[in-house]
């Protein structure tokens, strides 16, 4: 059940986006990176893909999903570099150590996300704009200058993340409801949190092709194309609306794929595997929970069934997951 909470649209919400985090803290820790196009990998080998991308990388159209050997068609100067978890951690609890020197933390979306609620004279723009800057030069100070940050400001958290995304990296934006649908007219509907691509299509099957046009269908329409509460709610987060949320508990992410034959060789069906697993990943952050188990299941052509199963430290992030699942596919393979 949703709650529309009263809002006189003042400014409530600080998001912060750390830009291409996890090839970041690596730029900042060996130096012959810097400047570099980067790839984070969990193994090194051109059959996995990357899990992040430096900003010269992404230049060169590589991203998070990109497979290495395609990467390397894409920029023959990229280098590899293994996923080290720790440094992200550890990174991770300096970077909010120094996020509330300046404001409370209110929600960790992610390793590389955080949020936090303004109150008082924060909400008034000049000071919520001399935070993000004091946040942003503590952390280039006292973190390192190759951690950057994108932050938004917004009347409520969803449009404060979409305003993170308004410029990367290092950017700072702030966005009123009334600046909306303009200032994001250029956004694809699946930038905006909440739509992936199962929704773009029913969307796109709806006629709704652009932001614009989602922006002028009614509460009931958005009801109807989502086939819940949900898309209602999504009407009134668009227009900055806060939305007190009574969450149901969710217990499982996954995703499933029938292999082609041409794609039943062992190395394969891993790359397929991996790929699932990064959807699900995606998925599992953007609704803002956390894992603390993986489960594999595997059916062969003469219909046997391998199943595998992971605990662990919760975690969301792309890199531990796939090490967990990779484990799983080599106990099982």
């Amino acid at each position: 059940m949703n709650k529309i909470l009263n809002n006189k649209m003042i400014l409530n919400w600080l998001y912060l986006d750390l830009n291409s985090y996890f090839a970041s803290v690596e730029q900042q820790l060996q130096p012959k990176l810097q400047n570099k196009p980067v790839a984070i990998v969990p193994t090194m080998t051109d059959a996995t893909c990357a899990i992040a991308a430096s900003y010269e990388a992404k230049a060169y159209g590589v991203k998070t999903g990109t497979m290495i050997y395609e990467a390397k068609k894409l920029c023959p100067e990229i280098i590899c570099v293994q996923a080290n978890h720790e440094n992200y951690v550890r990174y991770h609890h300096k970077i909010l150590e120094e996020i509330d020197k300046y404001i409370p933390i209110e929600i960790i979306s992610s390793i590389d996300e955080v949020a936090c609620k303004l109150i008082g004279s924060q909400k008034n723009e000049a000071q919520a704009r001399k935070i993000a800057k004091n946040i942003k030069i503590g952390i280039q100070e006292n973190i390192g200058q190759y951690i950057r940050c994108s932050i938004g400001i917004a009347p409520n958290r969803f449009l404060a993340k979409t305003a993170s995304n308004l410029e990367k990296p290092d950017g700072l934006q702030v966005l009123y409801s009334k600046d909306i649908p303009d200032r994001i007219k250029h956004f694809k509907l699946s930038d905006l949190t909440g739509i992936g691509r199962a929704m773009e299509y029913r969307l796109n099957k709806s006629g709704i092709l652009s932001i614009q046009e989602l922006y002028k269908i009614s509460p009931k329409h958005m009801r109807k194309i989502w086939g819940n509460v949900q898309g209602e709610k999504f009407w009134y987060m668009l227009r900055g609306k806060e939305i007190a949320d009574v969450k149901t508990e969710r217990k499982t992410i996954g995703h499933s794929h029938v292999l082609e034959p041409k794609w039943r060789l062992v190395e394969l069906a891993e790359k397929v595997m991996l790929r699932l697993l990064l959807k699900a990943a995606s998925r599992l952050r953007r609704m803002e929970y956390y894992c603390s188990r993986l489960s594999l299941s595997i059916r062969t052509e003469n219909n046997l069934r391998l199943e595998g199963k992971s605990k662990f430290y919760r975690a969301c992030d792309n890199k531990k997951l796939q090490e967990e699942a990779t484990k799983i596919w080599k106990k099982l393979i």
